[in-house]
């Protein structure tokens, strides 16, 4: 008799069929570009950067692959632009998985994608129970990735051979993952709704910079007090400039915690700042003038923050039922018809509608909320057409029954 909890066997793990190749030298990456011009389907492509160790986030290593070619591994800090990938590839399909990650560090080395096949976007889309590429990739293709190379330093030099082979199969694989979740979208009907999306996300702009940065600081929510607040911006500003000057991780100079610690200590002198134990980093005591500094800055300072930045938009829907009842009763509504859509369509509901987008349509909604009025609201937000279809009709009734709970008298209890 078999034993029901008998576990699975483990995925054969991924290996690369395809050669591995680092292009470091210009001639090597004329020729590797021959090499993908002669191959055939789509292009894919892969960034690695330094995030945890580097300010920037530069591309350190960029994957290419075709089939029928190498995996290229492109190194743009030898190579410096990349942009006749553009140039010479850029009339057929690009494929990335996340796209939004990469594409800021790609376009900063010329690589800039014209037709887009986003393998997690189109997961979303498709329905997918994982959409990460080691998921993807497993329930696709029953194969296992190695995943330990995933926050490494990419700016080491010279890179090991086994974080070239991590890097290689980011992209070898992508075309048969392509290709099943491409298969998915078209039998569910959702083909051209994914296209549409995935071409939006190359005309998406930059997120705008953040009017007060520092009040990212995790563990502000500690600081009490104008003046401790106008320290800990000092600080915070001065570790920025500093790993801006160096290229290093602001967190791997001095965390977070430690600035904060530094602020709540509240040190009359330099040596006590020295001997605080909580005030500690890599750069703690070798630019401890920086930090006494920016201490002193912030105790005399004139320029003192106010207690919380103003809000960009509506305020937390948890607080709703207090502040704006008939809001609250919107925003329930709304996500109770959207879930309904979800689960039809098996499309996640913050793909179905940006939940920015929800907030601000239930907490200021056009008048009269009609489907037209608020199909030209999220349209004038940036909602794709494909999701206005799905969603705007929905939404204008549910805003109907909303406003008649909101209205109607509590029946009399005689």
């Amino acid at each position: 008799m078999s034993d029901e909890h008998e576990e699975e066997p483990p995925l054969p793990l991924a290996t690369p069929n395809s050669p591995v190749v680092l292009v470091e030298d210009i001639a090597d990456f004329h020729l590797a570009l021959d090499d993908l011009l002669g191959a055939t389907g789509p292009l894919a492509l892969d960034a690695e950067r330094a995030s945890g160790f580097r300010y920037s986030s530069r591309a350190y290593l960029v994957q290419v692959f075709r089939t029928g070619a190498a995996n290229y591994l492109f190194d743009p800090i030898a190579l410096g632009n990349l942009g006749e990938l553009t140039t010479q590839l850029g009339d057929i399909e690009w494929i990335l998985h996340a796209a939004h990650q990469d594409l800021a560090c790609l376009r900063e080395v010329g690589v800039d994608p014209q037709t887009l096949f986003d393998t997690e976007l189109g997961a979303r889309l498709a329905g997918l129970p994982k959409v990460g590429l080691q998921g993807v990739v497993e329930d696709i293709l029953g194969l296992t990735l190695k995943k330990e190379h995933s926050a490494a330093d990419w700016s080491t030099r010279p890179l090991p051979a086994d974080w070239l082979t991590y890097a290689a199969l980011d992209v070898e694989l992508l075309p048969r993952v392509r290709d099943e979740i491409a298969r998915i979208l078209d039998e569910a009907g959702k083909g051209e709704l994914a296209r549409e999306e995935f071409q939006a996300q190359l005309s998406l702009p930059p997120s705008a910079p953040r009017a007060e940065p520092w009040r990212r600081l995790s563990g502000l929510h500690s600081i009490r007090g104008a003046r401790p607040l106008a320290i800990a911006r000092e600080l915070w500003l001065a570790r920025e400039d500093l790993a801006q000057s160096t290229d290093r991780a602001p967190g791997r100079l001095v965390p977070d915690r430690s600035l904060v610690a530094a602020v709540l200590a509240n040190p009359t002198t330099k040596p006590e700042l020295a001997s605080l134990k909580a005030f500690h980093g890599r750069a703690s005591r070798s630019e401890l003038s920086r930090w006494w500094e920016a201490i002193e800055r912030g105790r005399t300072t004139e320029d003192l923050p106010a207690a919380r930045t103003p809000a960009d938009g509506p305020p937390p829907p948890r607080v709703w039922p207090e502040r704006n009842p008939e809001a609250a009763a919107r925003i329930d509504a709304a996500r109770k018809a959207l879930a309904v859509i979800s689960d039809r369509l098996t499309i996640p509901a913050e793909n179905l509608l940006t939940p920015d987008y929800l907030r601000r349509l239930c907490w200021e909604p056009p008048s009269p909320a009609t489907q037209d009025t608020i199909a030209s609201f999220l349209r004038a937000r940036g909602a794709r057409e494909w999701q206005i279809e799905l969603v705007a009709a929905a939404l204008a009734e549910a805003f109907v029954g909303a406003h008649q709970s909101t209205t109607t008298e509590p029946a009399d209890g005689s």
